[in-house]
């Protein structure tokens, strides 16, 4: 018995290093291989067959023996076979990741200068359905948070350390890479060019309530502050890895939860403007008002962004059977949303109390600037200011790092070797100067919430909700799998509804060039 009990446990490990490998495609992707059935996949795991039934024979010396060696495994075993290549790349090049970071990189990815524009949604919905959109969509980003999080490790022996693998190993990889490429590409290269624009803005406005009156009479022009903020953000970015910019995700962190806290403060402290009303902006039609409420609820959604990175952050953790990382990453972002909460609602409501819908379409900052610029001391509207600048240096360095890590992929699975500082630096000097040239051919993109609300909604509230049902695979009719299809499509349905809104306004309303819209 004792010499079968030992061949079982020599043997039976072999199995799912052999089912579960990473591949690597020419085009850089990794992916993982066929698994031999989705239930055994489900149900084995290392130390499975060491089980009470199969120790109740053993004599007690055996006994703890196979403990001893189930607890070996389970604390070491750890049997996910990691891509040689995951050592090169910026996101897994460091995995010694914990709580404290996910918190850190959650709360600068999830709160920013998308939260200052809450209030002009609330002008077009109104407090009643303003205080339900912001609510049901918080609660549902939530969700869909929690699922991918349970996800990155869904297949024993492989970790989906990136938003696209998960989606390639749920759609297939075509149609996965067809439906998350473009929206996860966004909101990492378009978020970095809207930074460059509203970064480089505020610098200038900071300038202006610094400088005051005694300001040269050539100073820069606004593309020369947008060229100024993309040099700083080149700097910062020559850090190496997603682990070594938790400092500046920290940074983010406090800075985006100390001038959004700010903002509304100042604003309720000050007397409201005598026109004020809360009534919803009237429209001339119906057909108007639908569209505007759509473009409004598509600014609550854009306001939710970050689940394009929470893969990339999970991936940053150590990972052991018994200590896996989701376990880490939830307890993290569980403390980063709270902090979330307490951002966006306050700043919505209070924003929305003190404009009513005067509310300037360019948000908080405009309408300090617009009502206040003489109420306020000079000093805290301008630590305002700056520490919004802060913020966009610091939110910049996390939404770039998948790009920097798609350039490096083809770097490395072309040439089989890491990339050298130069190669490095290279990248991250091209793609910052990239996004500053869109920006200004483009110097509208940062005003057009609504319709990129919707256009990236699905990576947030739809498609987290197809791959648990695909991936897990949940009861057939059951009341987990009616309530995540449901979920799904009424995310997509969504999407389409809130990209229709974002185009109206977009185009009855003209582009606006600017962010901000001093007087």
């Amino acid at each position: 018995m004792e010499e079968r009990a030992e061949t079982e446990l020599i043997s039976i490990p072999a199995t799912p290093r052999e089912t579960t490998p990473e591949i690597l495609t020419p085009s850089g992707q990794r992916s993982p291989r066929t698994l031999g059935s989705s239930k055994e996949a489900k149900s084995w795991t290392p130390t499975s067959f060491i089980s009470p039934r199969f120790l109740s024979p053993i004599g007690t010396p055996m006994k703890k023996v196979l403990g001893n060696m189930k607890s070996y495994l389970e604390e070491v075993g750890h049997l996910t076979k990691l891509n040689p290549q995951d050592a090169w790349l910026p996101i897994t090049e460091s995995r010694n990741g914990n709580a404290h970071y996910a918190a850190f990189h959650n709360l600068n990815a999830g709160v920013g200068f998308q939260a200052l524009v809450l209030p002009v949604a609330f002008s077009f919905l109104g407090w009643s359905w303003g205080i339900i959109g912001l609510t049901i969509a918080y609660v549902w980003q939530l969700y869909t948070l929690w699922i991918l999080v349970q996800l990155h490790e869904a297949v024993p022996g492989k970790r989906y350390n990136r938003y696209v693998e998960l989606a390639e190993a749920a759609f297939g990889k075509r149609l996965g890479a067809w439906l998350a490429l473009f929206p996860t590409v966004y909101l990492s290269a378009g978020t970095a060019t809207a930074l460059i624009l509203i970064g480089g803005e505020t610098m200038k406005l900071f300038f202006q309530i610094v400088c005051g009156p005694h300001c040269s009479s050539n100073p820069l022009t606004t593309v020369e502050w947008y060229l100024v903020f993309t040099s700083l953000c080149i700097v910062l970015s020559q850090l190496p890895n997603l682990n070594s910019i938790a400092g500046l995700s920290l940074v983010g962190a406090v800075t985006a939860i100390t001038y959004t806290t700010m903002s509304w403060l100042l604003s309720v402290s000050q007397q409201r403007p005598p026109t004020i009303s809360y009534e919803p902006i009237s429209s001339p039609s119906a057909t108007a008002s639908l569209f505007s409420v759509l473009n409004a609820l598509g600014i609550i959604a854009y306001a939710f962004r970050g689940h394009n990175l929470v893969l990339e952050i999970q991936a940053t953790m150590p990972s052991t059977f018994k200590h896996p990382a989701h376990v880490k990453m939830w307890r993290g972002a569980k403390i980063a949303y709270v902090l979330i909460a307490f951002c966006v609602f306050p700043i919505a409501i209070g924003g929305f109390w003190a404009y009513g819908n005067l509310m300037p379409s360019g948000g908080m900052l405009s309408a300090l600037f617009a009502f206040h610029i003489q109420d306020i001391p000079r000093g805290l509207l301008a630590m305002t200011f700056l520490l919004v600048v802060f913020n966009c240096l610091s939110s910049f360095q996390i939404y770039s790092m998948p790009a920097f890590d798609s350039f490096e992929a083809g770097y490395t699975s072309r040439t089989n070797r890491p990339c050298s500082i130069w190669v490095r630096s290279g990248f991250r000097i091209f793609f910052g100067f990239v996004s500053f040239f869109i920006g200004v051919a483009l110097p509208f993109l940062s005003s057009l919430a609504g319709l990129l609300g919707g256009l990236t909604l699905p990576v947030t509230f739809a498609y987290p909700c197809f791959m648990w049902v695909l991936i897990k695979k949940p009861t057939k009719y059951s009341f987990n799998w009616y309530f995540n299809w449901i979920l799904g499509w009424l995310g997509i349905a969504f999407s389409l509804a809130f990209s229709f809104g974002g185009i109206w306004s977009m185009v009855t309303n003209g582009l606006k060039l600017k962010f901000f819209k001093p007087n």
